[in-house]
């Protein structure tokens, strides 16, 4: 009979709340390795299946109260003997604990973390499987034995509650769903559901981990969800929740690995809902619409039905009109209509009477719109739609955005959609950056109404506008220069009903701060200023995912500049410099997925960044219009994902196939590669928290290690003591790095170690 463990993980070392099975071979004559997701010809005698997991949590403060359910079957060809056992993150962290098996309640016993590190040694040591490493340092709970028959299911359900670490103003919920890699297959299901109450009202709920579909029931109230089929997660599952009660709710996350090297923070701001639409701002929104001849038909009868949704969702105090052109420039009325029912229903009939014919006057229509602007005090949106070149009037390039520019004297925001492939798309984006804006860009499958309202319903409310952030830290002088930099999205900033800011960047000294943000509310200015704590160094890598983000956005910033402005050395060394620190793989950075690519080998590298970012050069047709909306996904990306969330679920067994005979990773990065039109993998390279692993060979190597470096490499014997208390020497954050399942290179606090 097989003797097999299950890990219900708790993740290491902080007061979070989570929990994640496992199973894992304790039965002294046996020597099995936990089962990772390879395709075999025949099952091992210890093989499993993780088939669904379930995870209902309701959060009520801080304190969280979870139901996992979780169903495993034996999908090797003998009967296992399971005992249930899984780590806890702190003494005293779960309370009111119950498990059941197939409904049957178990007993649980506590195991202090001395004894519970012994455990994982011995099955480390026994199976020659580092996976369990991943958790060293914590105590656990063990069961009692049941038994699971060959090919037979077992559903485990565990009930806690616990109380949640409270951060930068945050409650941090984990669920650490990479754990469940340790199975033969994907997941057939995956639900997770956390129900928020909150005393106060709720002002961000954000996942850095998984686009969770978050609905408010109340102020005080939220729902988070997220759902996958066949998937194999490779990430834990996050949610950070931000009540307080103040107009504008706030906090600031930080991430500082390296003492004597700038932080990171990630500021969170969500505007108060307004109980009333009568108290929101009045605003002007202009309808630039194309009815050029390419228009006609499917798209032009959507671009209609956009106007009409904008028509009947404008406020009563709001001011708006609407330009259609084609060769010809007309309007519904000469100037800015104050709304009401009356020309609500007059530009409705003027939309009826619209119909697509002729060429496309880019320049004449934005001219036309913009000098209808005359209103600096209110927040205007311009929505300019478009789906060819500009053949009529003014065509270059240049000059139409030089000529909006000028005529935009009133700093109106211009949102322009880009539908189909047939545009120029660089061009929409130089004018989305003069106009403050950002491009939107339609497939030619896609519905324009769909996408049009989708963006007005962000912009319908604005509640604080060009607002602006300020960082003062504690001891810092004008004299030691910014105490923040790099800070992503630029500029002044609009925050509207609903929303909710995600912001990053750098920060050059740790301590006590105060955060104001600064902004406009009819035309008076307000100022909100909170408290903030800015890491001196970050002793676990917790909130690692702050830097990734940062570096995410930043990387996307560097395209933007070299498409809108040509090609800038120093823009390439840095591009080049980011993606290798951070594991952020571009089209244009693609050849670090090469399995024989050399981080170290700088000069080629950005030769090669060089050459491929000439293919900027391409601003029409498919190519053109894919590469723009792929660097519009790294500018505004809200999560530092390192790929599809369900990758392997769009690749299918193939992806699986794909890591046969190679050390498992399921930490590779995605990219999207706009030159194919498809998501790919970089099995290559592998980030864990703070840093990125390169494969060579058969070593993982980490990416701030050189190769004179790697050649003098202090040598720890892989399950021997010295290798053991790595991650009690340089921080827990190390634990992740021995659960790495092949040769190792890492630069630990300055010495280069390998195992």
């Amino acid at each position: 009979m097989l003797r097999i463990s299950s890990l219900l993980a708790i993740l290491l070392a902080a007061p979070l709340c989570s929990a994640q099975g496992l199973l894992v071979d304790v039965t002294p004559e046996h020597h099995i390795r936990l089962p990772r997701p390879i395709p075999r010809p025949t099952p091992t005698p210890g093989s499993y299946k993780v088939q669904a997991i379930e995870v209902d949590a309701k959060l009520s403060g801080q304190t969280a109260r979870v139901q996992v359910s979780q169903k495993f079957q034996n999908t090797g060809s003998r009967t296992m003997e399971v005992a249930f056992v899984f780590p806890l993150p702190y003494d005293g962290a779960i309370d009111q604990l119950t498990l059941m098996v197939d409904g049957k309640e178990l007993e649980a016993k506590l195991l202090p973390a001395d004894k519970a590190r012994a455990m994982y040694e011995e099955i480390v040591r026994k199976n020659q499987d580092p996976a369990l490493l991943e958790w060293i340092g914590t105590g656990l709970f063990k069961t009692s034995v049941f038994p699971v028959p060959a090919g037979a299911e077992r559903t485990v359900t565990l009930k806690y509650t616990q109380l949640c670490r409270k951060s930068g103003g945050l409650t941090d919920f984990v669920f650490p769903l990479s754990t469940a890699k340790y199975t033969t297959g994907p997941l057939d299901k995956l639900r997770l559901r956390v129900a928020i109450e909150s005393p106060t009202p709720i002002a961000s709920v954000y996942s850095p981990s998984h686009e969770v579909k978050v609905e408010r029931t109340g102020k005080t109230r939220a729902i988070a969800t997220f759902e996958a089929k066949n998937t194999l997660p490779s990430s834990d599952f996050r949610l950070m929740v931000d009540a307080a009660n103040q107009g504008l709710g706030a906090s600031v996350v930080s991430f500082r690995p390296e003492k004597n090297e700038p932080g990171y923070f990630l500021l969170l701001a969500s505007p108060e809902l307004p109980d009333h639409r009568g108290e929101l701002p009045p605003k002007t929104v202009l309808f630039v619409v194309d009815r050029s001849g390419s228009m006609s038909g499917k798209k032009f009868d959507q671009a209609k039905g956009a106007l009409r949704f904008v028509l009947n969702n404008l406020n009563e105090k709001d001011t708006f009109n609407i330009v259609a052109y084609d060769t010809a420039v007309e309007a519904f009325r000469p100037e800015l209509q104050k709304y009401s029912a009356e020309t609500r229903d007059e530009a409705l009939g003027f939309v009826e009477g619209l119909f697509a014919g002729g060429s496309t006057n880019i320049d004449g229509a934005l001219q036309r719109a913009l000098g209808m602007l005359k209103d600096s005090d209110r927040p205007t949106y311009v929505l300019f739609l478009t789906d060819g070149l500009p053949t009529a009037g003014q065509t270059g390039e240049a000059a139409i955005v030089a000529a909006s520019e000028k005529a935009n004297s009133v700093r109106a925001r211009v949102f322009p959609f880009g539908v189909g492939y047939d545009v120029n798309s660089r061009l929409l984006d130089r004018l989305a950056r003069a106009g403050h804006g950002q491009t939107e860009f339609v497939k030619p499958d896609d519905d324009i109404e769909e996408s049009v309202s989708r963006l007005y319903n962000r912009l319908a409310a604005p509640v604080l506008t060009r607002v602006q952030l300020a960082i003062d830290v504690e001891g810092l002088t004008t004299a030691d220069g910014p105490a923040v930099t790099r800070v992503y999205p630029q500029g002044e900033i609009d925050l509207f009903s609903g929303d909710q800011l995600v912001l990053v960047g750098r920060y050059a000294r740790g301590g006590d701060a105060k955060v104001t943000l600064k902004g406009e509310l009819r035309g008076e200015e307000k100022t909100f200023a909170f408290p903030a704590k800015l890491s001196e160094k970050s002793g676990d890598d917790s909130n690692a995912f702050v830097a990734k983000l940062w570096a995410t956005r930043r990387v996307g910033e560097i395209i933007d500049q070299i498409d809108l402005n040509g090609k800038n050395q120093e823009l390439v060394n840095e591009l080049v410099e980011l993606a290798t620190k951070h594991g952020i793989v571009t089209q244009y950075t693609s050849f670090l997925a090469d399995e024989t690519a050399d981080p170290n080998a700088v000069a080629s590298n950005r030769q090669r960044a060089e050459e491929g970012l000439a293919d900027l050069g391409e601003a029409e047709g498919r190519f053109g219009f894919a590469q723009r909306s792929a660097k519009l996904a790294l500018q505004s990306a809200a999560a530092p994902m390192a790929g599809p969330v369900d990758a392997f679920a769009a690749g299918g067994r193939a992806m699986y196939r794909e890591l046969a005979g190679k050390p498992h990773n399921l930490g590779r990065q995605w990219f999207y590669d706009a030159k194919e039109g498809r998501t790919r993998s970089a099995g290559n390279i592998m980030q864990l928290g703070r840093k990125t692993f390169f494969l060579r060979g058969d070593k993982w190597i980490d990416s701030a290690v050189s190769e004179s470096e790697e050649k003098g490499a202090q040598t720890i014997e892989r399950y021997g003591a010295d290798y053991f208390n790595l991650a009690e020497k340089h921080g827990k954050h190390v634990a992740q790095y021995l659960a790495i399942d092949a040769p190792v290179v890492v630069e630990l606090d300055g010495q280069v170690y390998t195992w």
